[in-house]
């Protein structure tokens, strides 16, 4: 298959990535006015209207508003950073699931509605995960994750059979201090976890839940927990919108042996 030798996007749309990538490196940090239309026609050499188009763009995906009389401004929301590991371990008794309490930190209203708890014969990635036959089954729960009541995640986190079966898990019930309190109640606390991180276009079940703007590639990861011996105990699907969050891994090296 021949490369492409140019861009075969609109030139809007050309535009409205150029300054979408300058506002996530902070080249163009929130609160700072965007160049006047004048200034993108000539630094581009379009027409008033592809820099109206192109400008539309950033505000339908939340990167920039108008002050009437003043201009364009990027938002004063920065990309969210997400730290995966502070995910995974329980929460101390009596706090909050960590997701929770981390949106508490930072400022935001965070909440979870729980959508859907069953048995089901999962994707092929969770199977294979699990060790399962074509028509096994797991436990899933389908949650959306919100930060001051917008919908930031779609989450599907899968269970054994065998370990969530009448148990909490298997409830359509929210779980104090969240699924990893369960499972560590249960003996099952996480020793190491594994994340396969993708993007891709939205489903159209994702760009519903999420309430995404068009032409918005969504973050997905697929984590697997084990707990001792290498027991898979979670397999989890989490969706994100691309354009609202940053991975962050923090990993301390250790030396060579001398």
């Amino acid at each position: 298959m021949p490369r492409p030798s140019k861009d075969p996007r609109s030139r809007h749309q050309q535009i409205a990535a150029d300054l979408r990538a300058r506002i996530l490196t902070k080249d163009l940090p929130p609160g700072t006015k965007l160049p006047s239309t004048a200034q993108l026609q000539e630094e581009y050499g379009v027409p008033n209207q592809t820099v109206q188009n192109a400008v539309a763009v950033l505000k339908r995906e939340g990167y920039a508003d108008s002050a009437p009389g003043k201009g364009v401004f990027v938002r004063e929301r920065p990309q969210r950073v997400v730290a995966p590991a502070a995910f995974v371990t329980p929460s101390p008794p009596g706090e909050s699931y960590p997701w929770l309490s981390e949106a508490e930190r930072r400022g935001l209203k965070g909440s979870i509605e729980l959508l859907h708890v069953a048995e089901v014969v999962p994707p092929v990635q969770v199977r294979l995960a699990f060790g399962l036959g074509d028509e096994d089954v797991a436990v899933l729960r389908k949650q959306v994750m919100q930060l001051d009541e917008e919908p930031a995640e779609l989450v599907y986190s899968y269970y054994p059979v065998d370990l969530a079966r009448g148990t909490p898990l298997a409830e359509k019930r929210r779980i104090k201090g969240g699924t990893p309190r369960a499972l560590g109640d249960m003996g099952f606390n996480p020793h190491e976890f594994v994340d396969q991180v993708s993007t891709r276009p939205p489903t159209p079940e994702e760009f519903v839940a999420l309430e995404l703007p068009p032409d918005i590639s969504i973050l997905r990861t697929f984590r697997v927990v084990y707990a001792e011996g290498r027991r898979p105990i979670e397999a989890t699907v989490m969706v994100k919108a691309g354009h609202m969050y940053e991975l962050q891994y923090h990993h301390v090296l250790t030396p060579p042996a001398v």
